[in-house]
């Protein structure tokens, strides 16, 4: 019985393991989920804010841009840069045909197009980056807000799994085999 108890043990440190792991991998992401992508969007429902909505971003995770670089680039900006299409004082500009973006802090990341009027016309980015915490806690981040308007929306839970009802579970589990 005692290594029973101990194999099952063993199991579950695995799958906590596992499940940290998971949870806590950056990532390179694709923006707009395949090549190319960095574009005037053809509509509303083209546009990269749409695909940031259904995206989740965490701290350590890489944007990945590819484009054209004789015709494009990549700006990040503020806020008001963003809103307004302003694409004289970027924070950084990227303009390799192949840019990676490290998201190394939570919040809010504003991406505008380099080449005349293309911000104008829809082709710019925002992603909002989880904290580590709301990571672990299942919370959700506001979605992206898109450019064509419509109110902000609010947090949401995702539904995914919940590490902290996970783990408790898991230890439930464990602490009700050791008693008996």
């Amino acid at each position: 019985m005692a290594s029973h108890k101990a194999a099952l043990l063993s199991s579950i440190v695995i799958v906590i393991v596992s499940l940290f792991v998971t949870f806590t991998e950056a990532r390179d992401i694709t923006v707009g989920g395949k090549n190319y992508s960095w574009k005037i969007p053809s509509s509303e429902s083209d546009s990269l804010n749409k695909w940031a909505e259904s995206s989740r971003f965490r701290v350590g995770d890489t944007l990945v841009w590819t484009y054209d670089p004789k015709k494009d680039s990549v700006l990040q900006v503020i806020k008001k840069d963003y809103e307004t299409c302003n694409t004289s004082s970027p924070l950084v500009t990227y303009k390799d045909g192949n840019t990676k973006v490290k998201l190394d802090k939570s919040g809010p990341y504003y991406f505008i197009s380099g080449a005349d009027g293309h911000c104008e016309q829809g082709q710019k980015l925002i992603t909002v980056v989880m904290s580590m915490r709301s990571h672990f806690m299942d919370i959700s981040p506001a979605p992206s807000p898109v450019e064509f308007g419509g109110p902000a929306v609010a947090p949401t839970s995702t539904g995914g799994v919940n590490l902290r009802g996970s783990l408790g579970l898991i230890f439930g589990v464990l602490t009700g085999l050791i008693l008996f």
